[in-house]
């Protein structure tokens, strides 16, 4: 099967589809699923690490290596999510500009952000990640895609375990 990219090149992707007994509709709408949520997860990585560089303040250390283990934790999903989309036959990112074109997550290319204000953004982000992996899941609920249901799992828990940690360091003292 020929298809063409967002830059008009033709590809087969016929030659790059992994054997599923999951059916031609699950292969297609779960790993579609599976490289937008690729996309958000890079935009989140990227964000994370922009401000891991541009943290600055009283809290500076503190700052910076929370936001160091968290870009940390969001880097290691990249792979997985990527070839978890491979194992089902289909295809993922190829560019930047797909992930732009994919991404539901937004850039922030402030010169300076409050380190407060980056970390409130973050948490946002994070909880919008939870939020499309439970969409995603239940589509692998219909799907019956069991594996796919528990990488999410595993995702939404390290996704909501990085909100707790940012909405506790953002906590205002009573």
């Amino acid at each position: 099967m020929a298809t063409k990219t967002s830059s008009g090149k033709r590809q087969d992707t016929a030659k790059l589809a992994t054997p599923t007994d999951l059916g031609e509709a699950a292969r297609k709408e779960v790993s579609a699923g599976l490289t937008k949520l690729l996309a958000d997860v890079f935009a989140l990585y990227v964000k994370t690490k922009n401000f891991h560089w541009h943290v600055s303040g009283p809290h500076f250390r503190d700052y910076h290596l929370l936001l160091d283990d968290q870009s940390a934790l969001v880097f290691a999903m990249i792979d997985p999510v990527a070839e978890r989309a491979r194992k089902l036959g289909g295809t993922t990112l190829r560019s930047v500009g797909e992930i732009v074109s994919l991404k539901r997550l937004s850039d922030n290319d402030e010169v300076f952000v409050p380190p407060e204000a980056m970390l409130s953004e973050l948490r946002t982000d994070n909880e919008s990640l939870v939020r499309y992996m439970r969409e995603l899941h239940e589509l692998c609920d219909d799907k019956d895609d069991v594996a796919t249901a528990s990488l999410l799992e595993n995702w939404i828990d390290q996704t909501e375990e990085r909100v707790w940690f940012l909405f506790e360091t953002t906590r205002q003292s009573s």
